[in-house]
């Protein structure tokens, strides 16, 4: 794990690397993203975090950082965020045979908001009908994530608009909480994705 920042983007999936959707307001004129960049390491640092392989391939990246350095979230449902959080905009999964990679993207977000003080957590999430595939729970929609995930994280509702949600996580007191929920979301995440142990023989 890495943070985001002008040097790594350019190792971010593609289609990351020049959006400014959550930097622009609707209709107003189109921010350039290398200012951009300048800003948010200037107020914030790293905005984000890549996953890499152990290989040096990237599965996936995550957006965050104060609200104010995203005008387009006050102009989603359910908004607008609340200012003294920082907001997960976005995540982007490279390969779908990896899922574990958006729940570490989520700790890193937690720990990063943490440690820069902030008092909560915040991003919008999307009640799917029971049963929607994880492919499009995760892969299709990129900016708002299904809320039963947000849920494991400790996140509660403080708005919402028909199916979109704007989730809080508050982050005052979590340490222990957090620590906890992280031991049993990467125990769960080995035994799913780890090999079955080749029998001995002895």
């Amino acid at each position: 794990m890495r943070g985001l920042t002008g040097v790594t983007l350019s190792g971010a999936p593609p289609v990351c690397q020049d959006c400014v959707w959550w930097q622009s307001r609707t209709g107003g004129r189109t921010v350039e993203k290398k200012r951009w960049i300048e800003k948010a390491e200037t107020e914030f640092g790293p905005w984000g975090a890549v996953y890499y392989e152990d290989d040096g391939r990237v599965l996936g990246s995550m957006q965050y950082g104060p609200v104010r350095l995203f005008p387009r979230a006050a102009e989603l449902p359910a908004g607008p965020p609340s200012q003294d959080a920082v907001i997960v905009t976005c995540a982007y999964l490279v390969d779908r045979t990896s899922p574990w990679v958006l729940q570490s993207l989520f700790l890193a977000a937690i720990g990063e908001a943490k440690d820069r003080g902030a008092s909560a957590l915040e991003t919008f999430a999307y009640r799917y009908p029971a049963g929607e595939s994880d492919y499009e729970r995760f892969l299709v929609h990129r900016t708002v994530f299904p809320r039963n995930f947000l849920s494991d994280f400790g996140f509660t509702t403080l708005r919402s608009a028909g199916r979109i949600e704007l989730a809080r996580l508050e982050l005052g007191g979590l340490v222990p909480v957090l620590e906890g929920k992280r031991a049993k979301v990467m125990r769960v995440l080995r035994e799913a994705f780890s090999p079955a142990p080749v029998p001995q023989r002895f």
